[in-house]
């Protein structure tokens, strides 16, 4: 599993157009708002390169891709949390989710309408921060609660933690979402089990005409600025293109992309920021059964890594016997690393590098 990624936006912004081409699902996608009632989910194989030119090389019986989860929920409106539309009840669904990724439009079309009658971007932005911290704060309500409670009668750890319950609550109730408050790391663990939507990562995807593309125009420049405010990236990508570009090809998406100056479709720019995003990594291990990737956390060692694969292979950890992507690809072979003495033995304490082609040896 690469990471779980939620879907939110106003309604007629492009969510489920961009869902459909990401995933290839078959979301409904209608002009006009609250057409995605369920939540969709969507698993995509992230693309890379590097897994295709270890498959030329190790010539599996089948070579298995990393993926990305993609949640869909219906759009939001002001006024969500108290009934509007279809309220803020489909929220919960993307509260496991790693990153949140917000569709702005940033795209004229008279034809398609906007529910507040205007291309606003920082307006649309702040609508769906409020309804966010509105549905936090009903979390946090709940919990203080309940913590009030336990330190009136004298519990230590529900005194020690109070303080940080209302200091949450409170930048909730001035509309302030958490990721903006500067919580230190033992605080963000002290909380984890909240599943906050606001202290989750961002990444905007302004959702431009074929007119726009790459850079995206004034709008989107709009939508930079705002991200810069809180540390949050931008891709720039345009749902109609993207839904064009999974009917054709691949020669013919090449072509079409080239006529956009595009190298690569929107996907790959998004599981990149992703990645970025969440400082996730990815390893990769080849055999002739099978070549697949793997996706962890930058910082990872080598035993939690195995961990990835199955439990087994961290508890029972013993070594990691690493190549150098660039050594394999230039070598042709692991047979030609190790006769060149670029086969590394690493132990526990092993940083796990991206682009690492590794084999676990484990006592059982």
């Amino acid at each position: 599993m690469g990471f779980r990624c939620g879907i939110v936006g106003l309604p007629n912004v492009g969510k489920s157009t961009i869902f459909n081409a990401l995933s290839q699902a078959k979301a409904q996608a209608s002009n006009y708002p609250f057409c995605t009632i369920d939540p969709n989910k969507g698993i995509v194989p992230v693309p890379d390169p590097r897994l295709d030119h270890l498959t030329e090389i190790f010539q599996p019986q089948k070579t298995t891709a990393t993926t990305v989860e993609f949640y869909d929920i219906a759009g939001l409106v002001a006024g969500a949390s108290k009934g509007e539309g279809l309220g803020n009840q489909f929220l919960g669904h993307i509260k496991e989710v790693e990153a949140i990724l917000h569709v702005v439009r940033c795209f004229e079309d008279p034809d398609i309408v906007h529910v507040a009658g205007k291309i606003d971007p920082i307006g649309d932005i702040q609508v769906i921060d409020m309804e966010l911290c509105l549905k936090d704060l009903d979390t946090i309500s709940t919990r203080v609660d309940k913590v009030k409670r336990l330190a009136q009668s004298g519990d230590k750890d529900a005194k020690e933690i109070m303080p940080l319950y209302e200091k949450i609550a409170k930048a909730l109730e001035d509309g302030t979402p958490l990721r903006r408050i500067g919580l230190d790391e033992d605080e963000r663990k002290r909380i984890k089990d909240l599943c906050f939507l606001t202290l989750k990562p961002v990444l905007y995807c302004c959702n431009v005409g074929e007119n726009e593309l790459p850079s995206g125009g004034p709008l989107c420049n709009k939508v930079r600025e705002w991200a810069e405010k809180e540390d949050s990236n931008v891709i720039v990508l345009s749902g109609k293109v993207e839904s064009e570009l999974v009917d054709l090809s691949t020669e013919e998406r090449k072509e079409f992309l080239k006529e956009l100056g595009l190298e690569e479709p929107g996907l790959n720019l998004l599981i990149r920021a992703g990645y970025a995003l969440l400082g996730l990594i990815t390893f990769f291990t080849c055999g002739e059964k099978e070549v697949r990737a793997w996706t962890v956390r930058g910082g990872c060692k080598a035993p939690q890594a195995a961990g990835v694969i199955h439990s087994d292979f961290e508890r029972g950890f013993i070594r990691a016997e690493t190549m150098n992507y660039d050594d394999v690809i230039r070598l042709k072979s692991q047979a030609a690393v190790k006769e060149k003495g670029l086969l590394r033995i690493e132990g526990k304490e092993y940083i796990v590098q991206d682009g690492d082609v590794m084999l676990f040896r484990f006592n059982v």
